[in-house]
């Protein structure tokens, strides 16, 4: 559980006032002190992000934001850290106190209900004040499920976390308890996914990235084998098979080399193509690739990459795809490049967005960048869509995907 990637946990935001008990009430959960805690208003200065194992739901990630009511000089920053987790969060949960209700909490919950995200209302610090029974229908008005604590009541902590744990169980997204294939449905039970795996400059040194590894382990929970090889091996090991395999998979960067290499009959795609439609809307994507079409020297186009890796000499997002858009375009275009969880808000003066595989992020959060995209008018695609439609094997490595081929030719 410990070793489970954050982009894997089911992310529960804290959200509140200032000096409601959101850190103390994070330590009581996790039982040890995760978060600084003070009387003074805004002691949490950042999001404290604590992962832990939360049974029956299984590894969880929560997430302690800054009181949105932070008066203090460090207020803006802190304030537009806090925001970003609306978009994060898959659960909310909005701390109170005692007979106050002010518009922070109602905006809490319009943010919430605006994304759609399930919340649970936590009155807290029963211990100084017993809420009024006017206070207790007001807050039941919002949502059913409301429940008192006390944040630094441990001798009740069991009953309290309890009480969480069973919300959490009722409004935990269907795509936690049972998420989407990554690649079982692509095959048959004993069927045979062959994985192309380069082992280059970007490649961890004694390991496999993670987009590999999560497609491995689905193939077998999908009771289907995984051989991995290397692009130079591959033509020798899938002409020596007795039988084809079910779909070849390879990394974006060879993707012409193995489309070259596969014979028409066998699927074949990428990892990212594969993470485009797990953490996010592969249909859009198809339908965002098309703008590429339309690119003329000069426009502008942001890298969206979910992780903050140092970049290698030709690093994919930073390197290899610029210089191929300006090939195809003829000219030069303006890149902008955005890692890790940092997303501009101005993404209408883009005129594409090129997203990775989003294997860093939850599927809310590249949904809702999805979203953003599509509500500013911007296209947007994913790094194998995008890479592939380059190279001219787009639909090639679209067939396993009736529905994105048809978007795409159509």
């Amino acid at each position: 559980m410990e070793k489970t990637p954050k982009s894997l946990r089911l992310q529960i935001g804290l959200f509140g006032r200032t000096n409601v008990g959101k850190s103390s009430l994070l330590n009581m959960i996790a039982g040890q002190d995760v978060a600084i805690i003070s009387s003074m208003p805004g002691t949490t200065t950042d999001v404290v992000e604590k992962t832990m194992e939360l049974l029956p739901l299984g590894p969880v990630v929560f997430l302690d934001t800054a009181g949105l009511d932070d008066k203090s000089i460090l207020a803006e920053a802190r304030l537009k850290k806090t925001h970003k987790i609306f978009d994060r969060a898959d659960v909310i949960l909005l701390l109170t106190e005692p007979d106050i209700w002010t518009e922070y909490e109602e905006y809490i919950i319009e943010e919430a209900k605006r994304r759609e995200t399930p919340f649970v209302i936590i009155v807290n610090k029963v211990d100084l004040e017993s809420p009024s029974r006017a206070f207790i229908e007001k807050v039941g008005e919002k949502t059913e499920r409301v429940f008192l604590c006390s944040s630094i009541d441990y001798k009740n902590r069991d009953r309290y976390v309890n009480s969480l744990k069973k919300y959490l169980v009722e409004v935990v997204p269907q795509d936690f308890l049972t998420p989407p294939s990554l690649i079982g449905d692509l095959l048959p039970s004993g069927g045979l996914a062959i994985l192309i795996v380069p082992i280059d400059m970007e490649a961890p040194k004694g390991r496999i990235i993670l987009p590999q590894v999560q497609t491995i382990r689905d193939a077998l929970d999908n009771d289907a084998a995984a051989l991995v090889v290397k692009e130079g091996e591959y033509r020798h090991i899938l002409d020596n098979l007795k039988n084809p395999p079910d779909i070849v998979v390879c990394d974006s960067q060879v993707v012409a080399k193995m489309v070259a290499d596969t014979p028409d009959d066998i699927k074949c795609t990428t990892f990212s193509i594969l993470f485009s439609r797990y953490k996010g809307d592969l249909i859009e994507t198809t339908r965002g690739v098309v703008e590429v079409k339309r690119l003329v020297p000069g426009d502008k186009i942001l890298i969206a990459e979910a992780c903050s890796h140092h970049a290698v000499e030709d690093d994919i997002g930073r390197v290899k795809i610029p210089r191929w858009l300006r090939q195809y375009v003829g000219g030069e275009v303006q890149i902008d490049v955005f890692a890790g969880r940092d997303y501009p808000d101005n993404l209408s003066e883009y005129r594409l967005v090129i997203h990775c595989g989003a294997c860093m992020l939850t599927r809310r959060e590249m949904l809702f960048r999805i979203h953003r995209a599509r509500q500013e008018g911007v296209a947007i695609t994913n790094y194998g869509v995008c890479i592939s439609f380059l190279q001219g094997v787009l639909e090639r490595v679209l067939s396993p995907f009736p529905a994105a081929l048809d978007v795409y030719r159509r």
